[in-house]
């Protein structure tokens, strides 16, 4: 959040404006040109959307209220407007007012006067769905006060358009130093994944392709009541960072497909290939899921938004994915005993995993 205070002390004999006449901001050409940035949109989101100032005018009467030429949001953006180049190419912003207000006490014929003022910008977008969504960037704030005769009212003006070209001009270096690496102002997404294909010597087994499951992996006593064979406890998981670079969220994100040993058993009597193969394409099929998962998590399917939580739901989705996958599996083979079933498997998960560049 920036903020600003400045005291400003005029004197001087003439008015500017009788009581009724509006507040216009002079046209004034701005000392920078914004690179990043353009001002599509000035919204009145003051909790009071009255004058903005109620000055001492007349002597001995309590001070009066008076506006912007306008309104407060017109007036700005039509202020912008003239003094500020404005290429509609570059990131829409849009200024909320949330603080306009000059307020004044007279003793006598001098004026004491205090102007506060806050505005926040937003990036404008839209979603997937073609709705205009808003980003909240940065805030502002900034008050002044100062002292003036009665009959001049000429330090009201320039007060409040100090006040918007150095909101400006702060929203300007704040686009400036945070366009390339801040994520509410990244302009495309990139990922890169790697697989952990790490060979330990821990509980874990990590998919790889050149390391087969052996009966040596199953550390587990079987299962008491459990009328199978053998049994393989198989997952995936993912985990990453991001970061930002020249306005590039780049997605570093490994994956990998895992067995537990120490949750995974056979029986003494039912250690052979045939059974081993079986255990084997429980892991493989983990495998391909994983595959398919990284070919969700790719910029085209993801949102400079949202992207986290899109690939948190892909994951959920293909972890169900998984789990139909392996059931069906089990049944079609009946764990295994339906020989001819387990060979059109075999066939079929070494298919996809060529396909994936799993295998060869």
């Amino acid at each position: 959040m920036n903020k600003a205070f400045f005291a400003l002390f005029f004197v001087g004999s003439f008015a500017l404006f009788s009581a009724q006449d509006p507040i216009r901001l002079r046209p004034e050409s701005l000392p920078f040109t914004p690179k990043e940035f353009y001002i599509a949109a000035v919204t009145d989101q003051r909790s009071d959307r009255g004058p903005v100032a109620h000055l001492a005018l007349v002597l001995n009467q309590a001070p009066q209220p008076v506006d912007l030429d306008k309104g407060v949001a017109s007036s700005f953006m039509q202020f912008i407007n003239q003094g500020l180049k404005q290429n509609k190419s570059l990131r829409p912003i849009a200024m909320r007012i949330r603080q306009c207000r000059v307020s004044e006490t007279a003793s006598g014929n001098r004026v004491s006067g205090k102007f506060t003022f806050a505005v926040t910008f937003e990036l404008l977008g839209k979603d997937d769905d073609g709705n205009a969504t808003s980003t909240r960037l940065t805030d502002y704030q900034g008050s002044a006060t100062y002292t003036r005769p009665l009959s001049d009212p000429s330090v009201i003006e320039p007060t409040i358009r100090q006040a918007v070209v150095s909101s400006l001009r702060s929203l300007n270096e704040y686009m400036k130093r945070e366009s390339g690496n801040n994520e509410k102002l990244a302009h495309s997404l990139k990922v890169i994944f790697t697989d952990d294909t790490r060979i330990t010597d821990d509980d874990t087994v990590h998919y790889n392709p050149g390391r087969k499951l052996t009966w040596a992996d199953f550390k587990a006593p079987p299962r008491q009541g459990s009328h199978y064979a053998a049994e393989v406890f198989t997952s995936f998981a993912y985990e990453g960072k991001s970061s930002v670079k020249d306005g590039v969220i780049t997605l570093n994100l490994s994956a990998k497909a895992y067995m537990l040993k120490q949750s995974s058993w056979g029986r003494a009597d039912a250690r052979n290939a045939y059974a081993l193969n079986h255990e084997q394409r429980h892991f493989d099929i983990v495998k391909i899921i994983v595959e398919r998962f990284k070919r969700k998590i790719q910029p085209e399917n993801l949102t400079l938004e949202d992207y986290n939580s899109i690939a948190q739901y892909q994951f959920l989705e293909s972890f169900r994915e998984m789990s139909r996958m392996q059931t069906q599996y089990d049944d079609e083979t009946n764990h295994s005993l339906n020989q001819a079933a387990q060979e059109r498997w075999n066939e079929k998960i070494d298919a996809e995993l060529r396909t994936f560049g799993v295998i060869k």
